[in-house]
């Protein structure tokens, strides 16, 4: 571009954001009902304008606590500094949530720009020397305010905030301190980038009849479909879930399946898009952040706050799931092993690739049970309606669809949600196919919290994202069971959100302890295998049969095939998050080395060498499970221990649910974990009840 371009060009965006902040859908409240975001206005242009200012305003508010001449009480600076920075709070929540469900490349270069400026707003806060004795007063004289309990928690939190957040450094810690907060943004960032671009970098392109053998017809009018999507000829298969995880199921080409398998486990390891020098500086950041805090590990400072407390316990808990599992998993194994060896597999082991193909043959031999078999029954409509219709059942909430209200994807529905009474609980957004766009995997997020202030109360905005097989030219969205399953537990989360009853956004919706925030969402789980529920809706697309009681009973027959296996595989996530994080001191094995080393303590299948799962998991490295992973396991117990509360009383018991609804989803993290669990269960959670679940002896 010539000089003269370039003048007009910089003419042109310094009026366009003259424009935004002068008229910023972002920074003005919204005119429509409930506040609801204004997707039809926000354009990737207002993003930095109104970063920029709700930064700006969000420092004064900061200032004029420091500022205020009156001596530092619960009001004048525990709640003042609560409710700081809401608009910075509202803007932050918007962008980052459409960036992961509808990114482009406008979205991910305002994301790398604004980062250094939110990490530089969040240390103006938490460093604050002034702001920090403040909060400290307030802290120290605590026992003389006479606080009502959620008031103690937020105070508490507040004060261990800033601690854990560097207030008691030194100038010079605070100044590294501030520069390893800011690479670590600036590295998970690019992590999660990386991720999606590898994802969206492969698909295999078939245009040979023959080798869709052995996909069922839904599979491959998929693969039709994404074809032409892509302009191209024959069928496609991409790396989102919903077209890999079919492919590696039911292809009869072994090559074809290690193929994608193959490019599936090296996503971002080496090439254009690798992960694997970003996992060792993440790592790496975190450990001189723990350090620099005063901790051993990140461990020791993530877990901190949780409810496990310890890497030592987290470990404990771990071994004494894996223990108990680990046999059963390579039994499990070894007999899908020899049902293929009897039925013409060659090869002298079973690889991964084959694992998938292979079970679910012995699966449908062994239960009579195939997933084309369940899928016609769960047309996605119609699990839309049995699922909004069982939080009805269960807390008396309604849900009305509005067609009015803007989105930022066409896909998107939106609902009012409200209680029996009318009174309005919250807005949900419903996201439910994948796009190039979309990260993988299944998420609830919220674009405005919960909290009363000054009296008047602000309800939830929440939004449910999946990846679900999409409809075809030929057939509607079918859901697979598992599939189901997933919109079950994300739902199960977005009711922690909606259901919220609290007066501080820091305490409420999903607001708590990791290792005790899967709980909501894992407990609803369990409804995809109850018959009264699977009845109420469950017809054939075609036919309108309901789903009969033979299958349902084959569902429950099958539920805990492989079970121990799944259960070692997500321990071995958790293991793997635990040994990057309980490093002491940074490792001189690469990426892959290090992660082969920790492999074979949960090894079921041959290992592969050149394959990392740590160069691909999100959760760990660009999501917020770091020291964490651990919490889905933890999170099963608390919920096979409390789901046989409604087992006890029936399924759909309202004397049950109302006390999961006031002890637990009500709550948000007002006050502690183990408190809401003994509230509602009246003991402490039993590991054992989850092994008694899996049937893991």
């Amino acid at each position: 571009m010539n000089m003269k371009k370039m003048t007009i060009a910089a003419v042109l965006c310094a009026a366009a954001l003259t424009s935004c902040n002068m008229h910023n859908p972002l920074l003005e409240e919204s005119p429509l009902e409930y506040g609801a975001p204004q997707f039809d206005k926000i354009t990737p242009a207002h993003y930095m304008p109104a970063f920029k200012q709700a930064i700006k305003e969000a420092k004064a508010e900061i200032d004029a606590i420091v500022a205020n001449p009156e001596t530092p009480d619960f009001e004048n600076t525990i709640e003042a500094l609560e409710f700081s920075g809401m608009k910075l709070v509202k803007v932050e929540e918007i962008f980052f949530a459409v960036k992961e469900a509808h990114s482009s490349e406008a979205l991910e270069k305002i994301a790398e720009e604004v980062s250094p400026l939110l990490t530089e707003y969040s240390m103006y806060v938490s460093l604050n020397e002034k702001l920090f004795e403040k909060v400290k007063t307030v802290y120290e004289g605590r026992d003389s305010l006479n606080l009502e309990s959620d008031q103690m928690k937020l105070l508490e939190n507040t004060y261990k905030g800033f601690v854990r957040g560097g207030a008691n450094l030194s100038e010079e810690d605070k100044a590294e301190y501030s520069k390893l907060v800011e690479e670590l943004s600036l590295a998970t960032l690019k992590f999660g980038k990386n991720v999606l671009d590898a994802t969206n970098a492969y698909s295999l392109n078939i245009t040979d009849s023959t080798d869709l053998a052995g996909l069922p017809d839904y599979v491959i009018a998929l693969g039709k479909q994404t074809a032409q999507e892509k302009g191209q000829q024959g069928w496609t298969y991409d790396l989102s879930y919903p077209s890999f995880g079919p492919f590696l199921k039911f292809s009869e080409k072994r090559e074809l399946r290690e193929q994608m398998w193959r490019e599936y486990n090296t996503r971002a390891v080496g090439g254009e898009f690798d992960n694997t020098p970003v996992v060792r500086q993440i790592v790496e950041l975190r450990l001189k952040i723990a350090n620099i805090l005063g901790y051993r590990t990140y461990a020791d400072y993530a877990l901190e706050e949780r409810m496990l407390k310890t890497p030592e316990k987290v470990d404990a808990f771990l071994t004494s799931l894996l223990e108990p599992s680990i046999g059963p998993a390579r039994k499990e194994v070894a007999t899908v092993f020899a049902y293929a060896k009897t039925h013409g597999f060659e090869d002298s082991e079973l690889k991964a690739w084959d694992f998938s193909y292979w079970s679910e043959k012995y699966q449908n031999e062994k239960y009579s049970l195939s997933v084309s078999d369940l899928k016609p029954y769960f047309k996605i409509e119609d699990c839309i309606d049995a699922v909004l219709g069982l939080a009805g059942k269960l807390y008396g909430i309604q849900f009305e669809q509005r067609e009015d209200l803007p989105v930022y994807q066409e896909d998107v529905k939106v609902f009012d949600v409200k209680d029996e009474n009318g009174r309005h609980m919250a807005l949900l957004y419903a996201d439910f196919f994948p796009r190039s766009s979309k990260r993988g995997g299944a998420w609830m997020t919220e674009y405005r919290g919960q909290w009363i202030k000054d009296g008047v109360e602000t309800r939830p905005i929440i939004t449910l994202v999946t990846n679900f097989s999409k409809p075809t030219a030929d057939t509607p969205a079918l859901l697979t069971h598992d599939e189901l399953e997933t919109f079950l537990h994300e739902f199960g989360h977005c009711l922690h959100g909606m259901l919220s009853e609290g007066r501080y956004p820091s305490l409420t919706c999903t607001n708590v302890s990791r290792d005790f925030v899967e709980l909501p969402s894992q407990i609803m789980e369990n409804f995809a295998y109850e018959p009264e529920f699977l009845q109420g809706f469950a017809k054939h697309y075609q036919t309108g049969e309901v789903i009969p009681s033979s299958l349902i009973d084959k569902v429950i027959a099958a539920k805990n095939y492989l079970a121990a296996y799944y259960q070692v595989r997500q321990l071995s996530f958790g293991i793997l998050d635990m040994a990057w994080h309980e490093l002491s001191e940074m490792t001189e094995l690469s990426t892959l080395d290090f992660e082969s080393e920790v492999a074979p303590r949960t090894q079921v299948l041959p290992f592969v060498p050149g394959t990392s799962t740590s160069c691909s998991i999100t959760h760990l490295f660009s999501g917020g499970y770091a020291s964490g992973y651990y919490s889905y396991k933890w999170a099963e117990v608390l919920e096979a221990d409390a789901f046989s509360l409604f087992k006890e009383k029936g399924i759909f018991n309202r004397e049950v649910s109302d006390s999961f609804k006031e002890n637990i989803l009500s709550k948000g993290g007002s006050i502690d974990e183990a408190e809401m669990f003994r509230n509602f269960r009246g003991r402490d959670p039993k590991p054992e009840a989850l092994l008694k679940k899996l049937g893991i002896k």
